[in-house]
């Protein structure tokens, strides 16, 4: 399994000297009732202009950039804040937006003084146009500029949240809930909606194999829908590159979360999906100790003799032929691709024979299976499993 990123540290420009004078909040009211007499100014002179009929078009034009820029026609350069800023904000870039259209929203939070120091700065700067959509932590009243290059830097606020190969949909929501602002009862809310975080027919609505393992970026304002949903879109994703039909990936999936399970190590996915196929086209019971310890909720080691033998347990595949009721993890892109191409082969048992190495040992000989079997036993009673 991966290892767990924690949430990583979100931008902040250095600390701001103390503020004087007004507050950011009535500066921001006195800023807002500048740009409404601005307005005001310029749809005079607009009309103004169409009565007198001078030089109507070029002026309309001069007036029509105040208006978009809500800057003063008598101004020599947009108003800037000196910075380096006052308090710290968040400002949320939207997809697609224009450098007209980031200068409105920083406007708005007070973090530039004008959409015109900030249009200027956003075409001087290098790789401005490369600004991604997303929350950043800003300051108010900085210097446009520096507001540009804070951008520029796509330190955006967000947390990383990374699901390992093999989780369960349960550990899932256990991970979202402890590390992102997401709750559990969002989770598991969003959860019972199959069809809104796009999960299939086959699913039954079931999302178990569906969450695909990677790490991914939780940014303020998304919601467990949204997230749920990107992990699906990922699974599909895989499945599509992988050119698994529609019809089968609810069946792969299934047999790739045995195979996330089951295979100690990345040589043997292969070996473990050709023993679930073989075993299938010749009508045998799976076999599979992690089906039983998932349908259970406990560990392989703690079923007892009547459970293993008790065909009413649907997910103990040792008991009943075929695939269990569902899949049993999330498998990752190995275990995935390791059961829509599995390698030739006879195999029918495998038997890790040392838990610590991993050593796992394949055979379609039942009596050598025995010998396998036997060689894992005297393993654990010299190692106390």
């Amino acid at each position: 399994m991966t290892d767990l990123f924690e949430p990583s540290t979100a931008h902040r420009p250095a600390a701001p000297p103390p503020s004087r004078g007004r507050s950011a909040a009535s500066k921001r009211a006195a800023r807002k009732r500048k740009r409404r007499r601005q307005q005001r100014t310029a749809f005079i002179l607009i009309v103004l202009l169409g009565v007198l009929g001078v030089g109507g078009y070029f002026l309309f034009d001069r007036v029509g950039d105040v208006v978009a820029g809500f800057e003063n026609p008598f101004d020599s350069a947009p108003e800037d804040y000196a910075g380096p800023g006052v308090d710290p904000v968040q400002v949320e870039i939207p997809e697609g937006a224009t450098g007209a259209m980031m200068g409105e929203e920083l406007v708005e939070a007070d973090v530039v003084a004008s959409v015109g120091a900030f249009n200027a700065a956003f075409e001087a700067t290098p790789g401005a146009a490369g600004i991604q959509p997303g929350t950043y932590e800003l300051l108010t009243q900085m210097n446009a500029a520096d507001a540009v290059e804070a951008l520029v830097a796509n330190e955006k606020v967000e947390i990383s949240v990374t699901i390992p190969e093999g989780f369960t949909v349960e550990q899932v929501v256990d991970k979202v809930a402890s590390v992102t602002s997401i709750t559990r009862e969002d989770m598991e809310a969003a959860l019972k909606s199959p069809k809104k975080i796009g999960l299939p027919g086959a699913a039954d609505g079931n999302a178990e194999g569906w969450l695909f393992p990677k790490t991914y970026a939780v940014q303020p304002g998304d919601t467990a829908e949204d997230l749920l949903k990107t992990m699906v879109d990922q699974t599909k994703a895989e499945l599509d590159s992988l050119g698994v039909s529609g019809g089968d990936r609810q069946d792969v999936l299934n047999k790739a979360s045995m195979v996330e399970r089951e295979a100690q190590n990345d040589e043997d996915r292969g070996k473990v999906a050709r023993v679930l196929e073989n075993r299938l086209e010749v009508g045998d019971a799976l076999g599979i100790d992690a089906t039983l310890a998932y349908g259970l909720g406990k560990p392989a080691h703690e079923i007892t003799v009547s459970e293993w033998e008790d065909a009413s347990l649907p997910y103990n595949t040792r008991a009943n032929v075929g695939l269990p009721p569902t899949p049993i993890a999330n498998p990752g892109a190995a275990s995935v691709e390791a059961v829509a191409n599995p390698p030739e082969g006879d195999w029918l048992w495998y038997v890790t024979v040392n838990l610590e190495t991993g050593e796992t040992k394949f055979t379609d000989n039942y009596q050598e299976f025995l010998g396998f079997r036997n060689e894992y036993q005297e393993w654990a009673a010299e190692n106390g499993y």
